[in-house]
This record gives structure tokens, sequence and C-alpha cells, in this order.
């Protein structure tokens, strides 16, 4: 294992059909978002799948563990990033099933045939462009902020990945729900789920989850809360569900 990690990272076990990603304690770790999204997506059996904007990888580790045969590229623009994402596939034997390609989401077309991808799944930088000072250097504010693509260009290049009646599946922000949806529909992305995620039954939704098809007929379903935490902190039967007792045990320690 030494020889795909260095000496600032660390390795987390995904207790999941023994899989393990690499992590940078002192970077931007996955979070719940990537777990809950990689959770709600459905991906069929030989599926071929993009993510856009993978970060450290954790969301085709997880989707490959539970969709067999599915063919898994994801796009991740930061160097640094990449080489962890490609190494966490490389440590887990999984060349043959994920590609980790170094490039912008924009340029996602230099890469796949228009119209040919059963499944894409995204948890983009949440906060809009001009919102807050950034540095557009630091890779914990390119995973935040559209610095390099925006809510749009997600949505658009779904759109051109996607074959007809192919599967879209974001998760993001409440507060940007009026934007996801209306960019969906414009782009041919008819919203199918809508899930909202609070930290507390008493408490608003501070995640929420989009599944929409491509060429859909209108007909959105607003599903029952996920609610994370009982009154006592402790997690939900489903989250423990989602996670198993050994999962969330290690998530505590990475940052959301």
């Amino acid at each position: 294992m030494n020889e795909y990690v260095k000496s600032h990272e660390r390795v987390d076990d995904l207790q999941i059909d023994g899989l393990k990603i690499i992590q940078n304690p002192n970077g931007f770790c996955f979070g719940i978002d990537a777990v809950l999204v990689s959770n709600f997506a459905k991906v069929k059996k030989g599926s071929r799948v993009v993510d856009l904007g993978t970060g450290t990888g954790i969301i085709p580790l997880l989707v490959s563990a539970k969709s067999t045969n599915a063919r898994i590229s994801a796009f991740e623009i930061q160097e640094d990033v990449a080489d962890m994402a490609r190494r966490s596939v490389a440590m887990n034997g999984l060349e043959d099933q994920i590609d980790i390609i170094l490039d912008n989401v924009n340029n996602a077309m230099n890469h796949f045939t228009k119209h040919s991808v059963d499944v894409v799944i995204s948890n983009p930088p949440y906060m809009a462009s001009g919102v807050g000072e950034v540095n557009p250097s630091d890779y914990k504010a390119i995973s935040r902020h559209e610095i390099y693509c925006t809510l749009e260009d997600i949505i658009r290049t779904a759109s051109d990945l996607l074959r007809g009646s192919g599967q879209f599946f974001m998760v993001h922000r409440p507060n940007r729900l009026v934007d996801i949806l209306t960019l969906c529909r414009q782009y041919n992305l008819e919203p199918k789920r809508v899930r909202f995620v609070h930290p507390f039954a008493d408490k608003s939704p501070n995640i929420v989850l989009i599944h929409a098809t491509k060429g859909g007929r209108p007909d959105v379903k607003i599903m029952e809360p996920l609610v994370v935490r009982n009154a006592d902190q402790t997690y939900t039967d489903e989250i423990f569900e989602i996670y198993k007792q050994t999962h969330i045990t290690s998530f505590e320690r990475r940052e959301d």
C-alpha cells in the first residue's frame, strides 16, 4: 500500500467490498454529500457512467461496488487531486473499470461521443460564482466555489453526454433548487425525484438530491425527507443503513 500513499496522506477503509480511498487530511476530504448521491444514484449492470467533478474519486469507487461491470469515467480539474484519485483506483485494482480524466468538465465532449452515456452523477461546487472572496489557487475553494465550472456548465454537459432516457443524479444545496430545476428543463433533463436531507428532523434541509431523466415526461416526485441525526445526536436508522456501522465510525473524521 505504501507505493500508492504519500507521507502526508492517509488511507480510509470504506468498509464496502474491501475498498479503500486515499485522503489528504489537510485538504478537502469527502463528506456525506458524495456518499448520499452515490446511494441515491441508480446504476444498472454494465452502464456507462460519468462523474463530473470527482475530487478524490469517492463516487466512482462507491458506484463500482454496487454496479456490476459499470464503466466509470470521472473528471477532475485539479492535478494533485486527480493524481490522488488515480492512485486510489490503482490501489483497489479498478483501473479496468474506473478512468480518472484530468480536465475541465466543459471539455467533456473532447473525450466522449455526444449522447453516449447512460448515467451522469455530480457533486459540484455549491457556491455561485461571485459569492464571497475566494483564492482561485486553493483546492478547497475550487471544490466549493464555481471557479472553473458553473451549475449551468454541469447540467449542460450532463445533457450533452446522456443518451435518450439517460439518468442524471446530483447533490446540491436547497437554496439553488430553483436554478437547478430551471436549468434541467432548459437542457431537456426532466426532474423525476427530489429529496431533501435534514441534519435533524426539526431543522431545515441543508442538502438536496435531484434525479432527472433525459427527455423524460413531466412528473416529479418529492420524496420523504431524509434525516441525518436523531435529537440525541446519534445517526438515524436510514443513515445507518446507508453507511453501515463501521463506515459511519470512520466518517466521523471527515470534513463535510
